[in-house]
């Protein structure tokens, strides 16, 4: 009797102990999600070595001073060490992108507003969808129109060759409007019905629930989409060399043909040699790009606007 109830008792304690299909399923799950998080952290690190190694070789390599480099108004790496001056490049892409992001964010606000506030229930997913249209379009799409029809407006009315940053910034507010709409619709969106019931019981009307309550309230997401916004604009290319003049000097007024940094990478990357001063320091653009501010300010932005969030409500 004791030797049957000693065997049942092992073969519960074996049972208990052996892994189920679930279990199994779960630590399969485990595994390969701690793989591919593995993968894409390799994958980052490497791709900002792999630009890091080649930036670095115009200061280390080819003599350029980091002062020269981020103070400089002259590019010209062709001439020599002394004429790689990277500042009215970074001038330039501060500027195109906070404008750009000054002009699209009211809009952004008016369209999701509407959306989710005053819009009949029927239409709000057609505004949505007609918004969100634009981002399936190419950018060089985008560049093809401003050529078209944004540069020769611009030099009608002000003069001049119709490109620069003016220009640039009508594309990208354009680009750049699906994102921030998007994202504060649905920053909008996660506010609480209770805000709005307690706003209308204690008399406001619906603009002043909108603007004291309900963006008050959704503040942080809204500025996390300006600033995913801000990325989308700087890291742009293809369209902003369309239509700013890919002029490397430090720009004058919001109508003198200029370049950012992305400009300037793709119209010359493909005309230098490797090795050579002229290909190093556009590395060296690539690198500033990659870690001065993109990869860097913004995201730590985002954390920063996300916990103040959290911690209001």
């Amino acid at each position: 009797m004791q030797m049957e109830t000693s065997q049942r008792s092992s073969e519960e304690y074996t049972t208990l102990n052996t892994k189920s299909r679930q279990r199994k399923q779960d630590s399969l799950g485990r595994t390969i999600s701690t793989l591919c998080i593995g993968l894409i952290a390799l994958l980052v690190v490497s791709i900002i070595y792999f630009i890091a190694a080649r930036g670095l070789t115009t200061f280390f390599k080819d003599g350029v001073s980091f002062a020269t480099f981020f103070t400089g108004t002259t590019w010209d790496p062709t001439s020599g060490a002394k004429y790689v001056g990277a500042l009215p490049m970074i001038v330039t892409s501060f500027s195109v992108t906070l404008l750009a992001a000054v002009v699209a964010t009211p809009f952004a606000l008016a369209i999701a507003l509407f959306t989710t506030e005053l819009a009949p229930k029927r239409s709000r997913g057609l505004i949505q969808s007609m918004v969100e249209l634009l981002v399936g379009i190419p950018s060089v799409v985008y560049g093809f129109i401003g050529l078209a029809v944004l540069v020769p407006v611009i030099r009608n009315l002000f003069g001049g060759t119709g490109s620069g940053i003016l220009t640039a910034t009508l594309v990208l507010f354009v680009m750049i409007l699906p994102t921030i709409t998007s994202l504060t619709i649905e920053s909008l969106r996660s506010v609480p019905r209770d805000y709005r019931s307690a706003s209308f019981a204690l008399g406001a009307t619906m603009w002043q629930t909108m603007h004291r309550v309900i963006l008050r309230a959704a503040l942080p997401g809204i500025l996390t989409a300006v600033i995913f916004g801000m990325a989308r604009a700087f890291g742009e290319a293809l369209a902003v060399q369309m239509v700013i003049g890919n002029a490397a000097v430090m720009p004058t007024s919001l109508i003198s043909p200029s370049a950012t940094l992305t400009s300037i990478l793709t119209a010359g990357i493909g005309n230098t040699v490797m090795g050579t001063l002229p290909n190093d320091a556009l590395w060296s653009l690539a690198l500033v790009l990659l870690l001065l501010l993109m990869s860097l300010i913004f995201n730590l932005l985002v954390r920063t606007i996300n916990k103040k969030g959290v911690e209001q409500h």
